[in-house]
């Protein structure tokens, strides 16, 4: 017998039950962010994020992937995603770009966020990796922002390209791209974080994703390390950049899933006011 296809679109009852699967991710990335600073292992991040989603009720969907064995993946520098928490001990100048997601009640939540060890003796390499961080951050609101304002799913691609090339000399990490989320942490339709061709999936009520620009400061090429057969970094060495969100279409607006304030700061400046879910 032939399997039936779940549709992509969430009704307002599995939006809601949606809500705190993503508010622990928000809190379990805070938990990982408070004790990122020189000094730190990477371990102490992914502890610090494990027993934040456990003591909130809820379990580590990374965990759930076959053969991964953390709660988040810990981009260093050159890292581009899916990097393995190791006793790594990070360095006054480093880019961690931390990647989280919590499962609660069959449903899904994942975000990320990056951070820039302050480094007094460096202070041009930690503006440049703040420059890369901002960036990605505001490539990633230009896509959630049309989201809110488009009809299909492949004008967020457009809206992530389209700012980074007219206002920045990175490079799109093309072969990584944002997801549907809801059941599973990974779902239909792809978010791509550049334009490409033929029509997507329609942009209505019901549509949760999670939106991902990738960026590298120079040449995108990666590859998956040896070393660990998990960890993608760029063949450079230069540095990369992630920032995620999850986001939610419905009836009366969007919603940004794990953002404490729903989007509304990050969707100011397009003139955008997020909806809570009722």
């Amino acid at each position: 017998m032939r399997g039936v296809r779940r549709s992509i679109y969430k009704s307002p009852a599995q939006l809601r039950l949606m809500l705190e699967p993503n508010r622990i991710t928000r809190e379990a990335l805070e938990a990982a962010k408070s004790v990122c600073k020189a000094g730190a292992t990477l371990l102490d991040l992914d502890r610090a994020a494990e027993a934040r989603i456990r003591e909130l009720g809820a379990a580590s969907n990374f965990m759930l992937e076959p053969g991964y064995k953390h709660t988040i993946c810990a981009n260093v520098n050159d890292a581009v995603v899916h990097a393995v928490p190791t006793d790594y001990v990070l360095q006054p100048g480093d880019i961690i770009s931390i990647d989280c997601g919590a499962v609660l009640g069959g449903w899904n939540g994942d975000s990320a966020l990056t951070v820039v060890i302050p480094d007094a003796d460096r202070p041009e390499l930690v503006a440049a990796r703040e420059s890369l961080s901002d960036h990605t951050k505001e490539a990633m609101w230009h896509g959630i922002a049309a989201l809110a304002k488009g009809k299909y799913v492949n004008e967020i691609g457009v809206a992530v390209e389209d700012y980074i090339t007219k206002n920045t000399d990175y490079k799109i990490v093309e072969e990584y791209i944002g997801h549907g989320i809801g059941r599973s942490m990974h779902e239909a339709p792809p978010v791509f974080n550049h334009a490409v061709a033929g029509r997507s999936e329609q942009i209505k009520p019901g549509l949760v994703v999670a939106i991902e620009p990738i960026i590298a400061v120079d040449n995108a090429e990666c590859a998956v390390d040896s070393a660990d057969g998990w960890t993608v970094r760029l063949r450079n060495g230069k540095d990369s950049c992630q920032w995620e969100h999850s986001v939610a279409m419905h009836k009366d607006g969007i919603w940004v899933l794990t953002a404490e304030d729903g989007g509304a700061a990050g969707l100011a400046p397009f003139g955008i006011t997020p909806t809570p879910i009722a």
